[in-house]
């Protein structure tokens, strides 16, 4: 039986594989009109399987060419005559692969040119490739390097020189034909030439996440496979939370096929979705360590990536912003159909509201008032549902009894502390609870949507900063709208202000038919001593 691939390129033969038609239709095309490419996406996209799978159908349709893949991932810390010399060894030991996976011997002539060339420099790179094209003279040589940035810093200005030259003498033959360069950067992020790009002759190609018919496609071959079906609303709910990023939807499809032990003669619900999706949420895998560790890399990273989630007004998706490119190039932010910033699914923004977010905030002690009962499980009701008006209303006035301490909370922007304690105080409940919390990233327009999902009833939570009157009630109509899609019983609405002279609103409406009911909650900006003494200051001047 076939497994969802989580370790590394997938393989046909083992794993369920997205056939990605379209973009290899694509592909292959820009190979065959001999195009210099450059493919960059972050890691564990599917970038390697899908350019393996690219060049068996290349060489299974079209015999004339000639693929040979390379991978520099090894030559990180290499010198570049180490490099070099190792580049002449991979080249040989890739054609002498291809020949015998054909079946075919080596003609007399390649095999004592390869036994003997050396690539010594960026200089001899064109030597050898003109020599090699002289023996291969039926055939168009293709060259994919996977992992381009582990290229040594020193050698890559020159080798990619050495390449651009052979492009651009259009001699026939050209070799290569047609290459591919894939990596995590672009050849601009690496900076090799400050003054002129070594490699300005590329076409880029772009490697997007699944669709969701792919996902319907990926969920399908294991249905056909195994006879267990998906509800329509899992798969729709597995491409929402992932927004098709490859690594998180085969991780996910595998715990729920093969670690959660559901018998195959049952459907998958979405009680076994939200299993699986809160054991993606509080694991530690690869693709989400590499995501922790990029963000954080620079202190700068938090307060945009909270600026994106908390202001109606959004950021510009500024690829000339080094910040900005980046979140980008690590995978984390991507550009809206706006032109905004946005981070690029839930499961990471959810993540990284953990990261980001004190352990212990010194808080917890006053989450509730002093004739308290039982905590958090005062506010389930009698017949075991989330009674979500009175626990906002208590975490309103929690605000207010913390006063200016939530200002201190060690390693917090104060900008955005509302929106850390209210997710530390909600997370808290809803697990204690026994139910799910997802964070729903619309677009990159400032709002922070939180659906709690609690004994098959949908609880909706909208949270932003104070923006001015008129984006505070677009506010309400776009969770009214969010309410409605999702089917849920109830939306809130909480409104974080940081003016100096807030007013603390609660209201209750009925906006187009639902039900909405509304925060604005102060935050204080000084100690109480603080605002006695300046005032003392003021008067004794005046």
């Amino acid at each position: 039986m076939k497994t969802f691939g989580t370790e590394g390129p997938v393989s046909r033969e083992e794993n369920y594989i997205v056939s990605r038609a379209a973009e290899l239709a694509d592909f292959i095309e820009r190979v065959k009109q001999g195009k210099y490419l450059v493919i960059f996406a972050p890691r564990q996209t599917g970038k390697t399987t899908f350019f393996h799978y690219a060049l068996d159908t290349l060489e299974n349709e079209e015999p004339i060419y000639f693929p040979i893949p390379l991978n520099f991932e090894t030559y990180e810390d290499c010198t570049p005559s180490e490099f070099y010399g190792g580049l002449s060894e991979d080249i040989r030991e890739g054609v002498e692969s291809i020949f015998q996976m054909r079946g075919e011997v080596l003609p007399a002539a390649l095999t004592q040119f390869l036994g003997n060339a050396q690539i010594a420099n960026h200089l001899s790179v064109r030597r050898f490739f003109r020599q090699f094209a002289s023996l291969m003279v039926d055939k168009r040589i293709v060259l994919i390097i996977d992992e381009f940035d582990g290229i040594p810093q020193e050698a890559a200005k020159g080798f990619l020189h050495a390449l651009r030259h052979i492009y651009l003498l259009r001699a026939a033959p050209r070799c290569p034909y047609s290459l591919g360069i894939v990596g995590v950067k672009s050849i601009a992020q690496h900076n090799y030439d400050r003054s002129i790009s070594p490699f300005n002759i590329q076409d880029e190609f772009a490697l997007p996440n699944f669709t969701r018919e792919q996902v319907h496609e990926l969920i399908g071959q294991y249905t056909d496979e195994v006879g267990q079906a998906f509800a329509p609303e899992v798969i729709k709910s597995l491409h929402k939370q992932t927004a098709g990023q490859p690594f998180l939807v085969n991780r996910l499809a595998q715990i729920i096929t093969a670690e959660l032990e559901i018998p195959k003669t049952e459907s998958i619900t979405m009680a076994h979705f939200s299993k699986a999706h809160r054991r993606l949420l509080r694991e530690q895998n690869r693709n989400i360590q590499h995501l922790l560790t990029n963000i954080r890399r620079n202190p700068r990273f938090e307060t945009l990536l909270m600026e994106i989630t908390s202001y109606d007004k959004g950021v510009d998706f500024n690829l000339d912003n080094e910040v900005i490119s980046e979140l980008a190039t690590y995978g984390v932010i991507a550009e809206d159909a706006n032109g905004m910033c946005k981070v690029v699914n839930p499961i990471y923004q959810y993540r990284i509201m953990r990261a980001f977010k004190h352990p212990v905030n010194g808080l917890e002690r006053e989450y509730f008032p002093e004739d308290t009962r039982a905590g958090f499980r005062d506010y389930l009701t009698p017949d075991g549902h989330l009674h979500m008006q009175p626990l906002l209303d208590n975490f309103k006035d929690f605000i207010a009894r913390a006063g200016f301490r939530i200002l201190q909370i060690p390693d917090t922007p104060q900008e955005f502390v509302g929106q850390y304690l209210l997710f530390t105080y909600l997370d808290g409940f809803v697990r204690l609870m026994g139910g799910d919390m997802y964070l729903e990233v619309q677009t990159g327009r400032g709002r922070i949507d939180l659906l709690i999902r609690h004994n098959e009833r949908k609880y909706i939570v909208e949270t932003k900063i104070w923006e001015g009157a008129l984006l505070y009630e677009a506010g309400k109509r776009q969770l009214t709208h969010y309410v409605r899609l999702e089917a849920a019983r109830e939306g809130y609405y909480v409104v974080f202000d940081h003016r100096k002279g807030p007013d603390s609103r609660v209201e209750t409406e009925t906006v187009d038919g639902l039900t909405i009911r509304s925060y604005v909650i102060p935050v204080v900006q000084e100690r109480p001593s603080d605002v006695r003494h300046a005032s003392g200051t003021r008067e004794s001047g005046s």
